[in-house]
């Protein structure tokens, strides 16, 4: 491991001068040198690298990137590789952790598996790493079935993880099965790097009539600057339900760029929650493939920014077969010089008959200099369909604020109330009672007030 650990920093030396994109294609040989040429993903991620030197970092002169640069980005010095393991206390991080329900946990810091901090499961079920289930013979049949299948190829950052593809979370629920509990994945930067890149890959099956709730959190816990590209691919398979959460609130100096597949079979729910209230800049590129009939598939969104920050949503549902439904819903409150990108495009294909596919997008600006840019899509190339989308840019309801303050609240808490009640449909769907609590004290503290109540 040692002499691991040296050929990676010798490579970090090697290509300190490089532009990101070169110290990336530079390091895939080292990344390489450390598994076996003969690893069953050794092909795709050959591939994935390739696909990616020939596509580069996605830029503004693109349709889908038009408001949102990784310029900035790519101009810093990232560590790749982490130079030594890194230990945490249960006690510092414990605020991260929803702790006021038991989870199973999967934990990683700075990339690496902290098997202290977590809790894993073999027990009828599969919560566990994707390094074993990418080197371990039992695991061959489901990674040959779907490791990489609905993930694209074409997406540069995509193909950049699936190249640099080491660990992350593994979750296989079989048949007429469920966890005894929800599954947390929890990814932490300790900043003993002065910059750090990680690229965090997660697999999730969940088969036949199985049941599935799990949420995913980032955070750095210093202002050293970290950036994550992290790639998930979820299998819902016939009469499956899958719950996703994804908290996403962090320091100023963390970005997040977030991909993730969804493939549903007949009669199956996939639910994804995104809370979007921090970070420098966070992109989620949610994608969803219908491939069977009378599904369900629910995208939801709650998004709080302020200073610089900026969050762009990028949705995606393609309705491939008869008889199913898609619901969008998305809030977005923006102050100081804040800016929100929302670009939705829902997909009938002409065989996708009695289709009802709703998308909205409604917006606050809580501030003159805060933007946002949104762009909702219908491609509809069925007849018989049930489709509507639409946004909404605007300030707070003057009106209904006089009101609230005839009745003796103070402006500040007037606001913050009405901010509330915008965005609290998107929590009314949320299963996990104490992650609905959690995200509600999280809004609280984002609009700065104490409301007074239990939200």
């Amino acid at each position: 491991m040692a002499e691991t650990q040296k050929g990676i920093a010798t490579e970090r030396i090697a290509t300190h001068t490089m532009d990101l994109k070169d110290k990336l294609l530079a390091s895939f040989m080292a990344f390489e040198n450390q598994v076996d040429m003969d690893h069953p993903v050794h092909d795709i991620r050959s591939e994935a690298i390739r696909n990616f030197e020939s596509k580069g970092f996605p830029h503004r002169k693109m349709e889908a990137w038009k408001y949102t640069s990784l310029a900035p980005l790519q101009k810093v010095d990232f560590s790749l590789f982490p130079k030594e393991d890194s230990t945490l206390d249960y006690r510092e991080v414990k605020q991260y952790f929803l702790h006021e329900v038991d989870t199973y946990k999967i934990v990683f810091i700075d990339g690496i598996y902290s098997s202290y901090l977590s809790e894993t499961t073999h027990d009828g079920v599969d919560i566990c790493l994707m390094s074993a289930a990418l080197n371990k013979p039992m695991y061959r049949p489901i990674i040959d079935v779907y490791f990489n299948k609905v993930a694209s190829r074409e997406e540069s950052l995509t193909t950049l993880n699936t190249a640099f593809t080491r660990e992350g979370a593994y979750i296989y629920i079989p048949k007429n099965k469920a966890p005894r509990k929800p599954v947390e994945i929890l990814h932490l930067s300790t900043g003993n790097e002065a910059s750090l890149l990680l690229q965090p890959r997660n697999l999730i099956v969940v088969e036949e009539n199985a049941e599935l709730q799990v949420i995913e959190r980032h955070q750095s816990l210093t202002s050293n600057e970290v950036l994550t590209n992290s790639v998930t691919e979820i299998f819902a398979a016939k009469d499956a339900i899958v719950d996703y959460y994804k908290v996403q609130t962090d320091r100023p100096t963390a970005s997040l760029i977030d991909n993730t597949y969804i493939d549903q079979k007949t009669n199956s729910q996939v639910s994804v929650h995104t809370f979007s209230f921090g970070g420098n800049l966070t992109r989620n590129n949610l994608n969803f493939y219908q491939d069977g009939n009378h599904m369900n598939s629910i995208l939801k969104g709650v998004t709080i920014l302020g200073d610089k920050q900026h969050v762009d949503h990028h949705t995606l549902v393609h309705h491939q077969q008869p008889d199913c439904e898609s619901h969008q819903d998305y809030k977005g409150i923006f102050g100081d010089q804040s800016t929100g990108v929302f670009n939705g495009k829902i997909i009938v294909d002409k065989i996708a008959q009695k289709t009802n596919a709703f998308q909205q997008n409604n917006n606050l600006l809580i501030s003159d200099k805060a933007s946002v840019n949104t762009k909702p899509q219908l491609e509809i190339f069925a007849d018989d369909v049930k489709c509507s989308h639409g946004c909404t840019i605007g300030q707070l309801d003057q009106d209904a604020l006089f009101y609230l303050r005839s009745r003796g609240i103070g402006k500040k808490e007037a606001e913050a109330l009405l901010m509330y009640a915008f965005a609290n449909n998107v929590l009314e769907s949320v299963r996990i009672p104490e992650l609905k609590g959690r995200i509600n004290r999280l809004i609280a503290e984002k609009l700065g007030v104490h409301l007074g109540f239990d939200l």
